[in-house]
């Protein structure tokens, strides 16, 4: 391996280390948009393979996680069910 190459590796490396360390603070920034610790470990993943240029507008990459649903792993499908449930149940314990 060159002396570029491995400057390159490193480099990506890198990116990719700060990609995941702003998904997972984006994800938990905002009370009312923050994802469970569960939705940020099951759903990370699919955040950066599918919502990427989203980052790190919360409400951009929730949106873009919803649309592209069909493609989420089904571990992170289950949770985002799991919270739109919770989330209407407080909607309609707060009307």
């Amino acid at each position: 391996m060159t002396r570029y190459q491995t400057i390159a590796s490193l480099l990506k490396t890198t990116a990719s280390l700060f990609a995941v360390a702003t998904t997972a603070i984006a994800l938990q920034t905002s009370p009312g948009l923050a994802f469970s610790s569960e939705a940020q470990q099951m759903c990370t993943g699919d955040a950066m393979r599918l919502c990427s240029s989203e980052i790190p507008d919360i409400p951009r990459v929730r949106a873009c996680m919803v649309r592209n649903k069909a493609q989420v792993s089904p571990g992170c499908r289950a949770v985002m069910d799991r919270e739109a449930v919770a989330s209407r149940k407080r909607e309609a314990a707060a009307q």
